[in-house]
């Protein structure tokens, strides 16, 4: 087991750190293609896919689900908080409001319809929070140490390799939301504020609440598909789902920048 967990936890640290590098070489509009995209929900399902039977899985995405709606419950403690207290406090504060919103939402009835209804009745939510706050300026995007990548990628992996290593034992709800936890938001967050302020940080988790629509969008048509169609045809589909939605994020980012900013973009 623990060779298992060793080599998901790699592998996942690994893609997770490849993302990363190319995001940063990209330019913040192209790689916000690939920052958008289930860097980690993307290997914890693969692993599961292949590993667990489909009613076990369709579970665990429905946790995941529930686990999303308290990350942009986690998104807005810290826009809120950040400004005044340090990294450390404020996203303590974060996780500490994390932990029982999910367990709150995994409580949800009504299956995939009620916990995408939950999601977007709390970006609404969050849109609101950003307005009061004032924080529709461009998000400065900064480049990140080789010690950022690398703590990034391992507590992603961590949490991969824990999700699926250890599922038959922990059940498909815990499972699914150990991967929804917001690693990659944290340590996000954690760094920019570090190095470039409250400011830097609070605009860069505040643009994470409309990307995480594409992790929707993985997790809708995983439920949806599997128990229908082959376990690695469900990753594929979800996968490119998840990369149609990024892309029309994108796109959409493109043309309010136009309207906005019609000079710099010409």
């Amino acid at each position: 087991m623990l060779q298992l967990m060793l080599i998901k936890l790699l592998a996942t640290a690994g893609i997770v750190i490849l993302v990363a590098l190319s995001v940063g070489r990209m330019g913040p509009r192209l790689g916000g293609i690939l920052a958008g995209t289930p860097v980690i929900l993307g290997p914890g399902y693969f692993f599961m896919l292949r590993e667990q039977p489909a009613g076990f899985v369709q579970d665990a995405v429905l946790s995941t689900l529930h686990a999303l709606v308290a990350t942009l419950l986690f998104t807005v403690c810290f826009v809120l908080t950040a400004a005044r207290l340090s990294a450390l406090h404020s996203l303590t504060l974060a996780s500490l409001l994390w932990v029982p919103g999910a367990l709150l939402f995994t409580q949800l009835p009504g299956g995939l319809l009620a916990a995408l209804a939950a999601y977007l009745a709390v970006l609404l939510v969050a849109e609101g929070v950003n307005r009061w706050q004032r924080l529709g300026q461009p998000v400065v995007v900064a480049s990140s140490g080789w010690l950022d990548l690398l703590l990034r990628g391992l507590l992603a992996g961590a949490v991969v390799s824990l999700a699926t290593t250890l599922a038959a034992r922990s059940g498909p709800e815990l499972s699914g939301v150990i991967l929804g936890f917001p690693v990659g938001i944290l340590t996000i967050a954690w760094a920019l504020h570090e190095r470039y302020g409250a400011e830097v940080a609070r605009m860069t988790v505040s643009m994470t609440q409309r990307g995480m629509l594409s992790l929707l969008a993985f997790c809708a048509v995983s439920y949806l598909g599997v128990g229908h169609l082959p376990g690695m045809l469900v990753f594929a589909l979800s996968l490119a789902a998840s990369m149609a939605t990024s892309f029309l994020l994108f796109m959409f980012s493109l043309w309010r920048a136009r309207r906005l900013y019609p000079r710099a973009s010409a």
